[in-house]
């Protein structure tokens, strides 16, 4: 694939969470796009980090086949990082919706500010 489009699928996806953050009231769907903005940051990592026939960056091969062209390791180290961390992190925001949802029994934003004239 062509690294424009995969630029191009990595601003559509970083724009449509940013737009699903400031447009949507309801908790558990801005959950839901900060995941989209975190899997869209997730795949630049991994665009910026890829060679063309490039193969996995296992170093024990390296002395043998020195011409071997690897790609880099740094972004996918990075990149399994943010996952297992915005994973906690999103389980962390789904239970505080949960327990919003318990005591007020709304998850509308709007409501949970006690804004009056939000039409």
């Amino acid at each position: 694939m062509s690294d424009f489009f995969l630029y191009v699928t990595v601003v559509l996806l970083i724009f449509l969470g940013v737009v699903a953050l400031l447009y949507k009231r309801n908790l558990i769907k801005i959950v839901l796009a900060i995941n989209i903005v975190e899997s869209g940051i997730n795949l630049f990592f991994l665009t910026l980090g890829y060679r063309p026939e490039g193969t996995a960056p296992i170093f024990t091969l390296a002395p043998a086949l020195s011409d071997l062209k690897m790609v880099l390791p740094t972004p996918q180290a990075l990149i399994l990082t943010n996952i297992v961390i915005g994973f906690a992190t999103s389980a962390l925001m789904l239970t505080f919706a949960i327990l919003t949802y318990r005591n007020n029994r709304t998850l509308d934003i709007f409501k949970l500010r006690g804004v009056k004239d939000h039409e």
